[in-house]
């Protein structure tokens, strides 16, 4: 059986992912950095586990390895060692990421990666399989479609994983897709969408949809927004926040998306994802891919989700529905 690596296993949803692994009865073994969590953990699973930090070493501790998923985050801090590893060791890499420029480094590391015959798929949890297959599902439907619009709404409170990667997200600073090419737009404006109980603000913010939406749609004109709702977005000390919301909170909140489609003679065409809970269905996502690769649904080089796995994948989560306008 080809083997799975959940990297980052004891972190908030890295455990979930696990355990959503065991209970497929998946060969796998988690790893990560903290080898009294991990020990803990491989014990209660009845699986095994590898100690190593992200560096220019980790490739030796991927042998035997045939997929690796990574939970650990900030992506900012681990993504580029861990893909640079598994491109060197012939393995396919994912992770769950929403920071744009892991998904710009993926893009650019995607030709060496082909040639090594590996698949580097970032972005397989809620960022951003809803989103990447809403936004072929949308477009399928206009006709010269030019322009795509995303906005995501973020109810309840964030893990302090999140909350770490936001920060870089904000740190990318405001970006959009013209004419193909991502540019800087510092003075981009609000606007409104209805995630279903009516119009809401929604800020621009640059997630990786800006990368993956060109890749699975070649829409040339791109842009994001998000609505934050309640006291979704953390202030302060972020390294004092809670690990993640319970199942409780998880459960009070589902989770939604807007895609917009423009085509080039001005007709619009508009569709609405609904999941269960951002926290609980990255796990889902994230394990359902991984079990995916490695029964053979792979592509060596840089892909997305919606092109590797087809626009219906986001709805294959219980759960997801998708409403038209």
């Amino acid at each position: 059986m080809n083997k799975l690596m959940i990297y980052g296993a004891t972190g908030y949803t890295g455990r979930m992912a696990a355990e959503r692994a065991k209970a497929l009865g998946l060969n796998f073994e988690i790893a990560g950095r903290n080898a009294d969590r991990l020990a803990v953990l491989a014990a209660q699973l009845g699986v095994a586990y590898r100690v190593f930090i992200p560096d220019s070493e980790a490739v030796q501790a991927l042998h035997g390895i045939d997929v690796l998923v990574n939970f650990a985050g900030p992506f900012a801090q681990t993504a580029e060692p861990l893909m640079r590893a598994c491109i060197q060791a012939g393995v396919d890499y994912l992770d769950i990421t929403a920071e744009i420029n892991v998904y710009r480094l993926a893009e650019r590391l995607g030709s060496q990666a082909a040639g090594t015959g590996v698949m580097l798929l970032p972005g397989v949890g809620w960022d951003v399989v809803p989103t990447d297959c809403l936004a072929m599902h949308v477009a399928q439907r206009v006709l010269n479609p030019n322009a795509l619009s995303i906005a995501l709404q973020v109810p309840g409170s964030m893990s302090r994983g999140s909350a770490m990667s936001v920060s870089e997200i904000i740190g990318a600073g405001l970006l959009a897709r013209v004419n193909g090419k991502l540019i800087a737009t510092p003075d981009a404006q609000a606007r409104q969408f209805d995630f279903g109980d009516g119009a809401v603000n929604c800020l621009p913010l640059s997630f990786g949809d800006l990368v993956t939406g060109w890749h699975s749609t070649v829409i040339p004109n791109i842009e994001m927004f998000v609505h934050i709702a309640d006291d979704a977005f953390p202030e302060g000390d972020l390294s004092l926040l809670p690990d993640g919301p319970s199942a409780e909170e998880r459960d009070a909140h589902r989770a939604r998306a807007v895609v917009e489609v423009t085509s080039a003679q001005g007709s619009v065409a508009r569709s609405m994802i609904e999941t269960m809970n951002g926290y609980t269905y990255t796990p889902l996502a994230a394990i359902e891919a991984a079990r995916r690769v490695l029964r053979g649904e792979r592509k060596p080089g840089f892909v997305t989700p919606a092109r590797i796995f087809g626009g219906d994948f986001a709805e294959s989560i219980a759960g997801t529905t998708i409403t038209d306008f």
